[in-house]
């Protein structure tokens, strides 16, 4: 299918760029970001118009992000219950909505592009919060800009070795997703510790708040 979308390129051009994007703001299978980074190539040669090649590409994912965050703020149920069913999706949100409520507008933000495997199920995680809409969407708007920029350009400059860069780009966001993941896991397991702790100091039952976790939205 990625050899496919590829080639597709050339003949569907900026339309079908702006819709894998789009698509893979929803967590579906889309190899985007080497579709940016062939597009940028196919620009380098002439094939295709750098400018409309960044703004299909940035417009399809800053639409996908509103589209996800809209279906989880609008339908959240029905939504969790499918993206729960697989322990490996369930566990995504899960670290998802912990790096949300741990970052706030930079999650968003950082996992545009920084932990763009995160990226999808953030989209989620905010509309099911209630995550301010103006937040949300600067965070998307700002983030977006530097995935499409950097694995456009990331293309445009290197056309003849787009396929050693897309290798190396999926295994360093690979890299820096898992780093992230860690350091949320060890920030909830300190957390858990203390509160754990603190009923121990406190054998009457007295409630502690002070480890719960902010929220990145209105109720």
């Amino acid at each position: 299918m990625t050899d496919w979308l590829i080639a597709a390129l050339v003949d569907w051009g900026l339309p079908l760029l702006g819709i894998g994007t789009f698509l893979s703001c929803l967590a579906l299978p889309i190899p985007s970001s080497l579709m940016m980074l062939s597009a940028g190539g196919f620009a380098a040669s002439g094939d295709l118009e750098l400018t409309g090649v960044i703004l299909a590409a940035y417009l399809g994912a800053v639409a996908g992000d509103q589209a996800g965050y809209q279906l989880a703020r609008a339908a959240y149920g029905r939504i969790s219950t499918r993206l729960t069913g697989r322990r490996k999706t369930a566990l995504a949100l899960a670290r998802a909505q912990h790096f949300l409520d741990q970052r706030g507008v930079v999650a968003v933000f950082l996992s545009r592009w920084l932990v763009s495997p995160l990226g999808p199920y953030v989209n989620f995680a905010a509309g099911a919060a209630r995550m301010r809409r103006g937040a949300f969407t600067l965070g998307s708007v700002t983030g977006e800009g530097v995935w499409v920029a950097a694995y456009v350009g990331l293309g445009y400059s290197f056309a003849a070795s787009i396929a050693t860069l897309a290798e190396l780009a999926s295994d360093l966001t690979g890299i820096l997703a898992g780093l992230v993941l860690m350091g949320a896991m060890a920030l909830w397991m300190r957390r858990s510790l203390r509160r754990a702790r603190a009923r121990a100091a406190d054998p009457e039952g007295a409630p502690h708040d002070g480890g719960a976790l902010p929220r990145s939205g209105p109720e």
